[in-house]
């Protein structure tokens, strides 16, 4: 499961952790969005520095498709349904921001990109109306969008009967990108510490944030760590954990020159790689989709199974390179959470809620918090930092927020009685395969992976959700709030903090 871009890995960049060191912010997240907010704060002469438990662009960052787009599906659409036009353009003033800091800030770090014309389209009739819904929205916050006619529709192999197209966006090689953010911030005396997982965040007696080798020191946190590692506030709760896949393959002869994502399901999302917005060779293609909440699939492998399968039935030379899956997190009313955390007396700020569209959403939220880090004026803000800052929830935000809650007390209530239905000792698991059975009352995961066969305590660490097994990627992932877990227990990421207790094997299990 390596993304294209993880094809050639740089060495490591980073530096020695001292704990006990003060700075005047400590960062989260070593992805696009904790990354620009150094760069950013750097530039201004502050002393930054980053951490994160993996590496540079370890996780949801270096497994994005590496589109940044405005016109992005059907999102404007799916906020302009409940929310006034304002809302909508402050959403699309916001991205444009953060997409042209981010082509800026490639222009001068050497980061090379294609720009290419966008397109939300229609697989069939039923689409069209998410077609013109989308193009009005569109429209309405100031992108010059235009329907294609059915004489203009791009000649594709796979099958279009309307779209919307935005020229003008960008395809960009993520890990390129986040490993120049890096280079930049080492460079302006800023400090990078990877392989250091943080445990927790205080606000008083003084900031600190906790790691498992020590604590560390600032005037200012945040948190960019995809959903926030603390529970002020409740955002897990206000916020939905989504997967969603990708696989790469080489094509022989033409690819489309655009980029596309389907309105319509199952949800198709393609993107065209050359030499100048990412590795490899000419006439390459990324397809995916089949997006779902963690932990709530019938089959990780079979979704993107049917990616390879629709992709070989529409480019039947394809050759598949590499396959891979992301995360990231969704707000109820699709609008990013970005500022200060509740009860940290403004001095723990985060971010969330991209709705996979981080390349322009992170580098946004990026400026938002910078500039309440720097203290810059309100009155000398750009209008959609305010606009977006005071929203206000509606009745159907409630109502989606109300739903999904209920689906999380379901897929708990589920979970329990699933494992309470097999009991200890149980066979030994299939090679790359795991199971969820009873002992003495306590769910325990049971998983083969390489060989080897393990046994973890399975109730997440969290909020006690019954974990599910990834068949794709051999994890342990949480229904509820999106954890999720090595085989062995150890925490990949998520609300979570803690690992999950590793059990001994008794019997047949």
């Amino acid at each position: 499961m390596l993304p294209l871009w993880k094809l050639e890995p740089t060495a490591p960049l980073g530096s020695p952790f001292e704990p006990g060191s003060r700075h005047d912010v400590v960062i989260v997240g070593a992805g696009l969005t904790g990354l620009t907010t150094a760069v950013m704060l750097a530039r201004k002469g502050m002393d930054v520095a980053v951490i994160d438990a993996g590496g540079v662009a370890e996780l949801t960052t270096g497994a994005n498709t590496g589109k940044l787009s405005l016109l992005q599906g059907q999102t404007l659409a799916k906020i302009r349904r409940n929310h006034t036009t304002p809302l909508v353009r402050a959403y699309v003033d916001a991205n444009r921001a953060g997409m042209q800091w981010l082509t800026a800030f490639a222009d001068g770090a050497g980061v090379p990109y294609a720009v290419r014309t966008d397109h939300a389209y229609a697989q069939s009739p039923s689409g069209l109306d998410a077609v013109r819904a989308q193009h009005f929205a569109a429209r309405e916050a100031g992108l010059a969008t235009r329907i294609l006619a059915p004489a203009d529709l791009p000649t594709t192999p796979f099958p279009i009967v309307g779209a919307v197209a935005l020229e003008d966006q960008v395809t960009i090689d993520p890990m390129l990108v986040a490993q120049a953010l890096a280079r930049e911030l080492l460079d302006a005396g800023g400090t990078l510490h990877t392989g250091i997982r943080a445990t927790g965040a205080h606000a008083v007696p003084e900031p600190r944030v906790e790691t498992d080798d020590g604590p560390l020191f600032a005037q200012h946190v945040v948190l960019a760590t995809g959903t926030p590692i603390i529970d002020r506030g409740l955002y897990f709760a206000k916020v939905r954990g989504l997967r969603s896949y990708c696989v790469s393959f080489r094509v022989p002869g033409n690819v489309p020159e655009g980029t596309f994502i389907s309105v319509d399901g199952p949800t198709r999302s393609i993107r065209p790689v050359s030499t100048d917005d990412g590795p490899g060779a000419t006439a390459q293609l990324v397809v995916g989709g089949n997006g779902h909440p963690v932990g709530r699939s019938d089959g990780e492998t079979a979704a993107i199974e049917d990616l390879v399968s629709w992709t070989r039935q529409y480019f039947p030379d394809a050759e598949e390179t590499h396959r891979w899956s992301a995360q990231d997190y969704e707000s109820h009313n699709l609008i990013p959470f970005v500022g200060a955390m509740p009860r940290g007396f403004g001095r723990i700020r985060f971010a969330t809620g991209y709705a996979k569209w981080g390349l322009s959403n992170a580098p946004a939220a990026a400026l938002r918090l910078s500039a309440e880090i720097i203290g810059t004026d309100r009155h000398d803000r750009p209008s959609w930092m305010t606009a977006i800052g005071t929203r206000l929830t509606v009745p159907a935000d409630i109502a989606r927020g109300a739903a999904e809650s209920g689906r999380v007390a379901a897929a708990l209530a589920t979970g329990w009685a699933s494992a309470e239905s097999r009991s200890v000792p149980v066979p030994r698991p299939a090679e790359g395969t795991g199971m969820v059975a009873n002992r003495a009352g306590r769910p325990v995961a049971v998983s083969t992976v390489g060989g080897v066969t393990r046994a973890v305590d399975a109730v997440c660490t969290h909020m006690g959700g019954v974990l599910d097994w990834n068949d794709a990627e051999c994890t342990w992932d949480c229904p509820l709030h999106a954890s999720r877990f090595a085989p062995d227990g150890t925490r990949i990421e998520g609300p979570a903090l803690r690992d999950l207790q590793s059990l001994p094997r008794s019997g047949g299990d």
